[in-house]
């Protein structure tokens, strides 16, 4: 039993698929034809000059997703002005759904080596609802929910690491940060965590590696 660290992890395209990876069941659930969203982000940065732009700092990633919002809205005769909303339509219906299989079992394998678990989010409760956690059990059993949509302090501002090692009660060496926003990886790591940069593309071994640095005596299952 390693019980020595956390998890800590962020929220959409960690924990969920991307809404990238879910255009069919997006389309599908707002009665879009096949093929109408196109943008797709890190799977092909370079057909998406919106995602580019966010990449280089130059507008946030909730500028980012509000302007997807806006186009989505717009495909389906609604104004949309907010994130929520385009969520919401596309994957209320069935949010377990969208939980990758591959956290489920990186999930469960950190519970049962001891280690403290949490979500360090910027909007999980600003783009899924507040009732969206409550339909969602295993999110009861995360040690601790930081989310910014309540604090008010945005990943990579250092403050948003302090308040999830607070929560956890854990120094930051002991604690393994995972997301896939670069800037936010990188905030993690001149606060003083441990970070895996996660890959979309490769889920499972980006969880995989993250529970290497945790449990030194792992054997992969």
């Amino acid at each position: 039993m390693s019980g020595a660290g956390a998890l800590i992890l962020d929220f959409g395209g960690v924990v969920t698929r991307t809404l990238f990876e879910t255009h069919d069941r997006t389309e599908r659930a707002l009665g879009l034809p096949p093929g109408s969203l196109t943008w797709a982000g890190p799977f092909h940065p370079e057909t998406d000059g919106l995602w580019q732009a966010m990449q280089r700092g130059e507008i946030t990633e909730r500028a980012y997703w509000l302007e997807r919002a806006r186009e989505v809205g717009a495909l389906v005769g609604e104004h949309w002005t907010e994130m929520s909303q385009f969520v919401q339509a596309a994957r209320g219906a069935d949010p377990a759904a969208i939980i990758r299989p591959e956290f489920h079992t990186a999930f469960a394998e950190a519970k049962a080596a001891g280690l403290k678990t949490a979500i360090l989010s910027n909007e999980l409760d600003l783009f899924y609802g507040a009732d969206f956690r409550d339909r969602l059990p295993f999110l009861q059993d995360f040690d601790a929910i930081v989310d910014a949509t309540h604090t008010g302090v945005l990943k990579p501002d250092p403050r948003a690491y302090a308040q999830v090692l607070d929560a956890l009660n854990l120094p930051p060496h002991k604690c393994v940060f995972v997301d896939d926003q670069p800037r936010n990886v990188t905030g993690a790591a001149d606060a003083g965590l441990r970070t895996i940069l996660f890959d979309v593309a490769r889920p499972g071994a980006s969880f995989a590696q993250a529970l290497d640095l945790l449990i030194p005596e792992r054997t992969a299952p």
